[in-house]
């Protein structure tokens, strides 16, 4: 059976998917899933690709024990028609990915992070970026919880 794919979403994939990818691998890998479960993240505009998380992201990370190594990149057509499961941080990356899937094809495949977040109430995660180190420290709070029911989404999904 061919590993389920999992793709993060964000604006610069510089700050919460980088966290996304980063938290959900840590998860997976402690679930032993790591050759079921395929994690990737990216963001709809291209300004940051190639570089590393935001410095202030790695730090945050860092200090609960995460790695948040990845790699930006900007998340291209096809990726919707790869994925299994398409986390959007925000309604904007919702409507950027919509751009990308005029048919709309890929919409089923497509949801919003917080839908699987069971401790806090947001519908979509903030953008740290211009905000202070609570900002970031907030947004992995998020992650912890999202990607905890994500994960459970996706075991039931193996399970089928």
């Amino acid at each position: 059976m061919p590993p389920f794919k999992l793709l993060f979403v964000c604006l610069g994939n510089i700050c919460r998917s980088p966290a996304a990818d980063g938290v959900m691998n840590r998860l997976v890998k402690e679930a032993g899933l790591l050759d079921q479960i395929h994690i990737d993240s990216a963001g709809t505009a291209g300004w940051h690709a190639g570089k590393h998380a935001d410095p202030r992201m790695r730090k945050a990370g860092a200090e609960r024990g995460y790695d948040f190594s990845h790699i930006a990149r900007q998340v291209r057509a096809e990726d919707l028609a790869h994925y299994d499961l398409i986390l959007v941080m925000d309604d904007q990356n919702r409507r950027d990915l919509s751009a990308l899937d005029p048919q709309r094809l890929h919409d089923a495949k497509i949801r919003h992070f917080c839908e699987f977040c069971t401790r806090h109430s947001e519908r979509e995660v903030p953008d740290p970026y211009y905000g202070g180190d609570s900002g970031f420290q907030h947004v992995i709070d998020l992650m912890e919880d999202g990607c905890a029911g994500i994960l459970l989404e996706i075991q039931r999904r193996l399970a089928q």
